[in-house]
Parts: structure tokens; C-alpha cells; sequence
């Protein structure tokens, strides 16, 4: 089982696109044993502490293998919608791990 927990900083103005790409990425993660288990989209009450950038939404998704996630990224029908993410997504912090 991986973890991948995602940062993601949306161009301003561009969020209506983002949520056109989810719509799409989100439902596919299922596809390749994987499950959403957290989509979070922060205000600035939500903050303790920060020393970078407060992203726009921060996910953690779990996949069954790093094969399944690789699958996932590949996922023709997915490709097919790539140019809305590259649009409205200016950058993204993607940290990948295990459940210890």
C-alpha cells in the first residue's frame, strides 16, 4: 500500500478548470485500486503554522501498489484531459509514502 499526498496550488482565476480535471482524475483513481481518502481545500483559519505557500487543496490518495498508481498516471482516458490540468494547475508538492 502507497500513500500520496499532494500540495496543489491552482492558477488564480482557473479554479472552475481544476474542478473539471477532478472530475474526471477522481473517479479514476478507483479504477487502479486506489481510493480518495482525503481532499481537503483550506481557508486561512485552517493554519497553525506555515512557511510555504497555503495550496489550494491538499489530497491524500492510497493505491494497493506502486503499479496501481503508475496505471493511474497512464490512464488513456485521463491523458485525454491533461490540458485542462496543465491550464489551472500552476505547481504541485507531491510527497509519497507508506503506513508505518
Amino acid at each position: 500500500m502507497i500513500f500520496i499526498t499532494q500540495l496543489i496550488y491552482v492558477v488564480e482565476g482557473q479554479e472552475e478548470v481544476f474542478h473539471q480535471f477532478e472530475d474526471v482524475a477522481i473517479p479514476t483513481i478507483l479504477k487502479y485500486n486506489g481510493q480518495l481518502l482525503l481532499r481537503v481545500r483550506p481557508d486561512d483559519k485552517n493554519y497553525v503554522e506555515s512557511i510555504i505557500e497555503k495550496p489550494y487543496e491538499i489530497h491524500l490518495v492510497q493505491f494497493a501498489s506502486e503499479e496501481d498508481f503508475e496505471n493511474f498516471k497512464h490512464d488513456e482516458e485521463r491523458k485525454k484531459f491533461l490540458h485542462l490540468k496543465d491550464q489551472s494547475i500552476r505547481a504541485t508538492l507531491m510527497v509519497k509514502g507508506v503506513k508505518l
